[in-house]
């Protein structure tokens, strides 16, 4: 994944599908019933498919006529990702910016205040 590189509403929501479907893989025909409504057209979904392809995303593989599409990157590791770029560009880097912000502009319950306590502590271990 090339910095700046991040995925569109459109495009992560395809790939929320892939990620979800059995084996992640599949046909634009099975991402297209995981679609909620209003679903896109079916060359609408190629062209994301396509764009997806063009940015290191998914790969295709013929199964016959047909094909298959399957992701390259895990949720996980794009959400480091994208969180990691969202910390250097909204909080010039900084780990404690960011969480800080979080914890000013969200309620938190007390356990969820207890818990990341603990991961940090655990964190110094």
């Amino acid at each position: 994944m090339k910095r700046n590189n991040q995925l569109t509403k459109a495009e992560y929501q395809v790939m929320n599908i892939l990620w979800s479907l059995p084996g992640h893989c599949g046909f634009i025909g099975d991402i297209l019933k995981q679609y909620p409504d209003p679903k896109p057209a079916y060359t609408t979904l190629a062209t994301f498919l396509k764009i997806l392809k063009e940015k290191n995303y998914v790969r295709s593989e013929n199964i016959g006529k047909m094909l298959r599409y399957s992701p390259l990157i895990s949720r996980e590791e794009y959400t480091g990702r994208f969180m990691k770029d969202v910390k250097n560009t909204f909080f010039g880097g900084s780990l404690v910016s960011l969480v800080s912000f979080f914890t000013e502009k969200e309620t938190l319950t007390d356990e969820e205040a207890d818990r990341l306590i603990q991961l940090i502590k655990q964190r110094k271990s």
